[in-house]
């Protein structure tokens, strides 16, 4: 069906995409004109931009006043219709917080999830469960404050284990006063609200105080206090100098995209979170920072100054815009990591990466790169690959190798190698004519009929090998070649069809298994060269005596270690080894002299 794009304006705004009047993308965009033709041009696009040009039936518009609002619109559109190809994360409706029960007279620690903070009980968000356990750890380690509920800790009778793991103080059996407990409580709310340097210096001023009023019990307390903040320091294995900064890295593979956050507050990592979205349509990496960023922030109250991406957004602006109309806040969008937070930006970039990696299958891989190469090169579906090699030694020792690559990877099982005519050795394309005409008698059994052939090659060599189809049953079968770049320098490779080259862009899947399928074909073949030249050099001019074998061979040549000290030996000194007889000691003298 043709969609009548004369009337979509070249303002900012929202789009709709439908089919059978189902919403199935929504996007926003700075001109709506441009960007909604460029999904009805006649450009190669990604699987999933062509699934929706295939799909679409009508095309809704709605003009908006800048870039902001455009963002805003689309995002709540995106919530409420949740159109299947757009980015969707997982939308947590609650936020894990540190919570203080400071109505209690001995108040407690906690893990409380809620939408916003609503009084200072609470301390967060944190990005994740974990962070708050791991915080909620470490200041009972430092401060002993309870996390037991008010019903333990109201029938109690005797100190728990907490307390002899010196992470309480035991209130609930009067082993520390009240006004003491609240101290500590303050202090605890200062370690979750200030730096660690701040903290330290902190506890230093509270013990002069207590050396001043001569309360050295109170000093002890604190200074064994300050030793296992300083423990708990040396025991994180990252340490920022930044202050209050989060992170965000994007990672884009195939179907999938890979997000992680990183939030850093008062010089702490509060913790991480990583997303995966799957089978996802974007048109560029700003539309998903975009989206993200959004996300992450709707209902969070706690709002750095300054985020960090790992990608230099084209237009930074909407984002801070969108922070001043939404939040009220102003936000500082930055691209390049300072040295106290860089080793923190590299592992927010390699988690994003790692979060794919850890969920794609071998079958993902080849799939979607079989499927990629298939659209390149206008084939309907490609299941089977044979790639060809020659392998010489200065014209001699020629094989050749066949490898076979599936949706599942390389099928080793199914490696072919062909020994070479000595007439033909040296003749790379005559090789290859002769290893195709033998080969392709087996392509009568549709199981292991490839659906395409990869020369390594040029065009001379595809020509051959065409031709070699051609004048058989199987002219439907594809052929392409791999032309080593310049320099023989990596992705500088062209791919040649019998229609000419083939623009693959060097980053795709599919490029990077034609190199793949190119370098295991090239490896086999060279691997077997080697094993033939090994093989001819330890053939030499005793083989072929009469009377000489292996084990022969071995005693002669553990004795004399060559031929020529052999040569150079008497008949009476040969004979002196096991197994040589008079007879044969003269017919090695005759044979190797």
């Amino acid at each position: 069906m043709s969609i009548d794009l004369k009337n979509v304006p070249s303002t900012p705004g929202v789009y709709k995409f439908f089919n059978s009047e189902e919403i199935i993308y929504i996007g926003k965009a700075k001109d709506l004109k441009k960007r909604v033709s460029s999904y009805f041009g006649n450009s190669v696009k990604d699987r999933k931009a062509s699934q929706i040009k295939l799909l679409t039936d009508k095309v809704e518009t709605f003009t908006t006043k800048n870039e902001v609002e455009a963002l805003l619109l689309e995002q709540m559109l995106i919530k409420e219709n949740k159109p299947k190809f757009n980015i969707l994360l997982r939308d947590d409706k609650t936020y894990p917080y540190i919570y203080f029960s400071l109505d209690h007279e001995f108040p407690g620690i906690y893990s409380k999830r809620t939408k916003q903070a609503i009084d200072k009980k609470f301390y967060g968000p944190f990005v994740s469960s974990e962070a708050v356990k791991k915080s909620i750890k470490e200041i009972q380690k430092i401060f002993k404050i309870r996390n037991c509920s008010d019903n333990t800790f109201a029938n109690r009778t005797r100190p728990c284990i907490e307390f002899q793991m010196k992470r309480c103080s035991a209130p609930c059996v009067q082993k520390i006063k009240k006004a003491d407990y609240y101290e500590d409580i303050t202090s605890a709310k200062l370690f979750l609200s200030s730096s660690d340097k701040k903290t330290v210096k902190t506890l230093m001023d509270d013990i002069d105080m207590a050396v001043l009023k001569l309360d050295f019990e109170k000093a002890a307390k604190i200074r064994d206090r300050l030793k296992r903040l300083n423990q708990i320091k040396e025991e994180q294995s990252v340490i920022t100098l930044a202050n209050n900064i989060d992170i965000f890295s994007v990672s884009s593979e195939m179907n999938y995209l890979g997000v992680s956050i990183i939030v850093v507050r008062n010089g702490k990592i509060r913790g991480t979170k990583t997303h995966l979205i799957k089978q996802t349509h974007f048109s560029t990496l700003d539309d998903v920072y975009h989206s993200v960023v959004y996300n992450f922030y709707e209902n969070q109250a706690d709002i750095p100054k300054k985020i960090l991406c790992a990608y230099a957004l084209i237009d930074k602006k909407i984002l801070e815009n969108m922070f001043l109309t939404k939040h009220q806040t102003n936000v500082k969008i930055v691209h390049s990591a300072s040295n106290s937070i860089r080793p923190i930006f590299n592992l927010c970039k390699l988690n994003a990466q790692q979060v794919i990696q850890n969920h794609i299958s071998k079958e993902d891989k080849y799939t979607f790169a079989f499927n990629e190469l298939g659209e390149y090169l206008a084939i309907k579906n490609i299941n089977r690959i044979e790639a060809y090699d020659i392998s010489h030694l200065s014209g001699e020792h020629a094989v050749a190798s066949c490898v076979v690559f599936s949706k599942t990877g390389p099928i080793k099982k199914d490696f072919r190698l062909f020994n070479i005519p000595k007439d033909l050795s040296g003749n790379d394309i005559g090789s290859l004519k002769n290893v195709l005409e033998r080969r392709i008698k087996y392509f009568d059994n549709d199981s292991i009929k490839p659906d395409l052939l990869l020369i390594d090659g040029g065009k001379s060599q595809l020509k051959f090998v065409n031709s070699v189809l051609n004048n058989s049953k199987h002219k439907n079968i594809k052929a392409i070649s791999i032309v080593k770049g310049i320099k023989r320098v990596r992705a500088t490779e062209t791919i040649i069809s019998v229609n000419g080259i083939v623009e693959v862009d060097k980053k795709s899947k599919a490029f990077l298994a034609l190199q793949e399928i190119r370098n295991e074909s090239h490896r086999f073949a060279i691997q077997a060269l080697r094993r033939k030249k090994r093989k001819s050099i330890t053939r030499s001019e005793l083989d072929s005596i009469k009377g000489i074998g292996s084990v022969i061979k071995k005693r002669l040549l553990k004795k004399y270690k060559n031929l020529k000290n052999i040569k150079s030996s008497s008949l009476k000194d040969l004979m002196t080894v096991k197994g040589i007889s008079e007879k044969i000691a003269l017919e090695i003298k005759s044979k190797i002299e």
